[in-house]
């Protein structure tokens, strides 16, 4: 009867969790083409005794959710996702180093590559993360230059191919504002990596933070947010969970 009680318990006397969500706030990092939240009082103590507020925010506001239909139109929405897919192992390769002598990095099928020949083949059915320490920023959190350009790292559609096609991957989460590196959508006019990804009808997380703290391999990754119908993502609460 308390079989499941009794593996919890054992569970958090072994196990460290750790939020990789950005909290929601008006000053939360976010995509520059979205607004940030914006909050009404309705109901107050003073007049009502109870609190309730009503927010006003963008679907993929702060860490976030995207379905493959953010920017697939046949692609599933947020309400059609498996729910066995929000609990996931979790990789994470590291590219701070490189992102921080060269914010334009581009992660290649190379990189990941080289990755595996350390800690091993990415196992099917993962959620891979590209860790930047992109999240530690404080501000220009997109790194805008004088001239208007942004300049922060981000994956390769070949990269995404090889995760996705070789290694049969779940979702991928980063902790920049796009998937694409910026100097590919310099190039091209467009996020044209996002749109591989999610048109291959898997999920990712944006925003992700704080993934310095999680281990290369041998974490798991759960991912909750909102069931919102027909909702192309939404704001996500992000856990990693390693050994202590």
């Amino acid at each position: 009867m308390y079989k499941l009680w009794n593996a919890l318990n054992k569970f958090k006397d072994n196990c460290e969790i750790v939020d990789l969500s950005h909290p929601v706030a008006p000053e939360s990092p976010l995509w520059t083409g979205f607004e940030p939240i914006r909050e009404r009082v309705v109901y107050n103590f003073k007049e009502h005794k109870f609190l309730a507020k009503e927010y006003t925010l963008a679907s993929q506001n702060s860490t976030h959710i995207d379905a493959p239909g953010h920017f697939y139109e046949p692609g599933i929405l947020l309400h059609e996702l498996d729910i066995n897919d929000m609990i996931l192992p979790l990789i994470v390769i590291d590219k701070s180093k490189e992102a921080s002598e060269n914010p334009d990095y581009t992660i290649s099928p190379e990189d990941i590559i080289e990755w595996e020949k350390e800690y091993g083949e990415i196992i099917e059915g993962s959620f891979v993360a590209l860790r930047t320490d992109w999240s530690q920023r404080k501000e220009n959190f997109n790194n805008v230059d004088e001239e208007g350009v942004a300049h922060y790292p981000g994956w390769s559609i070949e990269a995404c191919e090889y995760l996705i096609d070789k290694r049969k991957v779940k979702a991928i989460g980063h902790e920049t504002s796009d998937t694409d590196a910026s100097c590919l959508t310099l190039k091209t006019g467009w996020l044209d990596v996002e749109t591989y990804v999610l048109s291959k009808g898997i999920y990712q997380v944006e925003l992700l933070k704080d993934l310095y703290k999680m281990p290369a391999t041998g974490s798991i990754i759960l991912v909750s947010y909102p069931n919102v119908i027909d909702a192309p993502g939404f704001t996500a609460r992000c856990l990693g969970i390693k050994l202590k």
